[in-house]
Order: structure tokens, then C-alpha cells, then sequence
């Protein structure tokens, strides 16, 4: 597998990161009470090819799936963790509403998610929601060349832990580039000094994905990966590009 991007790849990706952050932007405000996860699809599908690019999930058949995913966003409630499909469900007051984005321009893509809380939430929720994010935020930190996939995955595991909540198991994040989901993997747990050394070009999907509850999950008949317990989850993912003065954030 070719981890390392030429600066043409790179252009292409930094596009591609540029309208997804865009698209989300618009997407995410359109998450209020009453909304339906399918007008969320539909809307996020229209700005992507107005935008001149092509939604990364659609019809995409990750290692694994029983079938091609059949949307353009991943739309995520409450105990679902990631890999809802978008339906006509509409959004309630108190719901968690993860948003999973994928664009693909001239060949390349890039992916990240977002998690909304709507209405009146729980302090513990608000706060699920805060660590998760800022856990992605400090692994971001950590991202330079010489590091390592160990670096990442300690430094989300540590937060998550010290602020009283759970790394959901089984679930990483992934290299990225001319296709959806490289390696390496990106776990958000692990040791410091461990595994795949970081270089200079190589661009990855980090996503920290956190349980109220249980770190346990399981696989849906529609391959979403809901909470044992049905806890509150949350999930935020940049894909970032290792530099040679650390990192950019390609999806900011």
C-alpha cells in the first residue's frame, strides 16, 4: 500500500477536505427538531456535486459490509455509534446526531465527522460530546513526523478515560487517499512509541468514537455499530496530512 502522497495527491485531497468542511458546515445547521435524517442525506448530496465533487460513501462497499452503502452521509442517533443509514426518522428534542462525511475529488477523498446535540441534553451528554471532540483535537497534537499510530491512540485513550467515559472497542480510524480507507489503521487506544512510524505525506482519518456507558458494541443488520448498553455516543474525525512541521488539518 502506498502511504506516502506526491504533492499532486495531496492538492486533490486538500480540495476534496475543503468542500466537506463546507458541505458539513451547511448540513450540520440544518440539524434541528423535526428535520428527517433523509433531508439531511439529500441536502448534503446536492452541495457535494454542486461543489464539483462526488460523495465518497455512496455505493461504496467497505471490507466487511454485506452490501454497498446506499447514502451519501452516515446519519448516527443517540446509542448508534457510526454507520446509520439516513431514513425518514425525524430529529426529536434531546437526540445526539452524528454526521459522517465523505468527498472524493479527481480521485481522492476525504472523510470526518461531526456529532450535534439537539435541543436540551443531559450535562453529561454536553460534556460526552466536548470530550470526544477535544480528544480528537489532542491526538491531532500529536501528529508529526516520527511519530507513531501508538502516539494517537494513547493520547485519545488517556482523555477519554480522565474524563469519565469509554473508547467504544473494535472501531479505528484509517489511512485515507485514492481510496476511501488505507492503511495504516488508527486506533484510539494504544502505547506510546508503538506501531507505524508517521512520516512526512502520508494523510489519515482520526476518529475517536466515545460511550456513555460500555465500551462494547454491536454490528446491526444494517451494518451501523449500535452501544450494548444503548448509552449516549459521540464521534468526531478530521483526515490530516503529517507535514514536516507536524500537521494539517485537511478537513478543518
Amino acid at each position: 500500500m502506498k502511504f506516502i502522497k506526491t504533492a499532486g495527491e495531496i492538492k486533490k485531497m486538500r480540495v476534496a477536505g475543503q468542500i466537506l468542511a463546507s458541505v458539513a458546515k451547511e448540513v450540520r445547521n440544518a440539524v434541528k427538531i423535526g428535520a428527517s435524517l433523509k433531508e439531511l442525506d439529500k441536502l448534503a448530496y446536492q452541495l457535494i456535486i454542486k461543489a464539483g465533487a462526488e460523495p465518497a460513501f455512496l455505493n461504496y462497499k467497505p471490507y466487511g459490509a454485506a452490501k454497498a452503502y446506499p447514502a451519501t452521509i452516515c446519519a448516527s442517533i443517540n446509542d448508534v455509534v457510526v454507520h446509520g443509514i439516513p431514513t425518514d426518522y425525524k430529529i426529536k428534542d434531546g437526540d445526539v446526531v452524528k454526521l459522517d462525511f465523505g468527498t472524493r475529488y479527481e480521485g481522492y477523498n476525504a472523510d470526518a465527522a461531526w456529532t450535534v446535540g439537539v435541543g436540551k441534553f443531559s450535562a453529561r451528554t454536553k460534556k460526552l460530546i466536548s470530550t470526544t471532540e477535544n480528544a480528537l483535537l489532542v491526538a491531532i497534537k500529536q501528529v508529526k513526523a516520527g511519530a507513531t499510530i501508538g502516539d494517537i491512540g494513547y493520547a485519545i485513550h488517556k482523555y477519554v478515560s480522565r474524563h469519565g467515559f469509554r473508547v467504544v472497542k473494535g472501531l479505528t480510524g484509517h489511512g485515507i487517499g485514492k481510496a476511501l480507507h488505507e492503511d495504516p489503521s488508527v486506533y484510539n487506544e494504544g502505547k506510546k512509541g508503538v506501531g507505524m512510524r508517521l512520516e512526512v505525506g502520508m494523510t489519515i482519518a482520526i476518529e475517536p468514537m466515545v460511550s456513555a456507558g460500555t465500551s462494547e458494541v454491536y454490528k446491526n443488520d444494517d451494518d451501523s455499530y449500535i452501544v450494548t448498553d444503548n448509552s449516549m455516543s459521540a464521534h468526531f474525525e478530521h483526515t490530516v496530512l503529517v507535514t514536516k512541521d507536524g500537521c494539517e488539518i485537511l478537513t478543518k
